[in-house]
């Protein structure tokens, strides 16, 4: 048996929910994999063999000590904007729908996420699912692939995860069960508190109060803890709180920004705020736009906003500039599109980087890669190998700037204009160090790495955490052969 995790709402903790479950039952000699049928995000992960899923189904994969896989996430939506997505079925893009063409094709999307979940089933015996956003949206129920259509073919028991934090619980809860359809409310087996705060015994009433009205047990109460964990979405920038420390790091933060995990790491350390577009970036000791999922529509916010100029200004100052991804094509001087991103056109860069991109193919990279940082200027001299991955669209062709790792990316002549495909750059220790230790001997500090974090397992944490709050013998019956 297996166990689907679905939420009375978006961003309510199905995510660590699952991924705590994963390293839980691994912990018992339990072979278990993650599986989602169909995610929107635009933090994503490439696996070994080149296949682009939620970022979110791979941290649930390493909690589960297995390699992520294209089957764990055979649907994901990658928004564009004016209700346009790009659809990445098993790993690879499919093509680029709007949402009501998007609805066409539910028979058959549910069709290959099914079959991924066999797949799962026969290679590991046992899957943990997830569900999207709210489980009782009802005028999608006909269509609704991520919960109750996925559901009704997989028959799985169900536990349900409710945010107390933002308030509504008993709403939320008896809301949710109560329009569940009848054939998938007898089904579910528990409930998950999440994100309390204070003392679990203050709401012992309320757990009884739950339980009677819904007739459902309340497994147990999670608080809110502070276990670094990958970001699923964009949801989560609004929970993000800038720490004070003496170097502090603007990211732009774009309407379409992707892959903002990339800078997670640097949040112990450094001052990191999220920058929208016209904010002021003075008083940052280091600029860096991240990727996004529509580099010329952002690129033209980033310059009606006066931003794009203040992040010249920024450099004219030797303030360090980083782009990744969509950020490094913006740092070029000019972007041809034929009409894949945005309208066709050529557009003009910030001009940072002697680098020019054409959108010309509806192609994308995606891959795993290990490179050598070139040792041009003070940052990348000190950075060593480094290992990451690669999602983009368009190829990007330097000129006269030197290479900033081997085989890719741009680096001004002074090394503090920094341009790159790599993702998860800055989880590389080496690279932390390396930008880190600069900012910091500019102000006449010195840096110094955690020393314990290289050997910290989070999803050791975080199941610890789990099995403190949680009674498990209901759930660990489901998984027992």
């Amino acid at each position: 048996m297996s166990l689907l995790v679905i939420g009375t709402a978006s961003h309510v903790g199905k995510s660590t929910v699952v991924a705590a479950l994963c390293r839980v039952l691994t912990n018992r000699g339990i072979r278990v994999a993650p599986f989602k049928s169909q995610n929107m995000s635009l933090n994503s992960f490439i696996t070994r063999d080149g296949a682009e899923i939620g970022i979110a189904q791979a941290m649930q994969a390493l909690a589960a000590r297995v390699e992520p896989d294209a089957d764990m996430n055979p649907i994901l939506l990658k928004p564009k904007g004016e209700m346009v997505s790009q659809v990445v079925l098993m790993g690879r893009p499919w093509k680029d729908v709007r949402i009501s063409e998007y609805y066409q094709e539910t028979d058959y999307l549910l069709s290959v996420a099914v079959a991924s979940a066999h797949r799962l089933l026969e290679k590991f015996g046992h899957i943990v699912a997830e569900g999207a956003g709210g489980a009782a949206e009802i005028n999608l129920y006909s269509r609704d692939i991520a919960n109750i259509r996925i559901e009704r073919e997989l028959r799985l028991p169900v536990l349900l995860v409710a945010d107390i934090e933002r308030g509504g619980v008993f709403a939320q809860l008896y809301g949710t069960l109560s329009l569940l359809p009848e054939d998938i409310r007898p089904r579910v087996m528990g409930v998950i508190i999440n994100k309390f705060r204070g003392d679990p015994a203050l709401f012992e009433e309320g757990v009884h109060i739950i339980e009677d009205l819904c007739g459902i047990p309340v497994l147990g109460i999670l608080p809110v803890f502070s276990i670094p964990l990958p970001s699923e979405d964009s949801l989560s920038l609004g929970d993000k709180r800038t720490r004070n420390l003496p170097v502090k790091i603007g990211i732009i933060r774009l309407p379409r920004i992707s892959n903002f995990t990339d800078f997670e790491r640097l949040e112990p350390y450094a001052a990191v705020d999220y920058l929208n577009p016209g904010e002021s970036l003075f008083g940052y000791d280091c600029i860096i736009i991240p990727g996004t999922k529509n580099t010329v529509e952002d690129l033209l916010l980033l310059q009606s906003s006066g931003t794009a100029a203040d992040i010249v200004r920024a450099r004219e100052q030797g303030i360090p500039i980083i782009g990744i991804c969509g950020g490094y094509q913006m740092l070029g001087k000019e972007i041809f599109d034929e009409g894949l991103e945005s309208r066709c056109g050529r557009y003009e860069g910030i001009g940072l980087l002697d680098v020019t991109t054409r959108f010309s193919r509806y192609e994308k990279v995606t891959k795993q890669v290990s490179r050598q940082a070139l040792p041009h200027g003070p940052i990348l001299s000190q950075m060593g190998s480094v290992k990451g991955y690669e999602i983009h669209m368009g190829e990007t062709i330097r000129a006269g700037d030197n290479e900033a790792f081997t085989g890719e990316g741009a680096v001004s002549e002074n090394g503090l204009v920094i341009g790159t495909y790599l993702h998860g750059l800055f989880e590389n220790p080496s690279a932390i160090r390396a930008l880190l230790t600069y900012l910091y001997r500019k102000k006449n500090l010195d840096f110094e790495m955690d020393a314990t974090e290289k050997d910290r397992d989070v999803y050791e944490d975080l199941a610890s955490e789990f099995e403190r709050h949680v009674r498990l013998d209901p759930i660990l019956a489901l998984f027992s052969d």
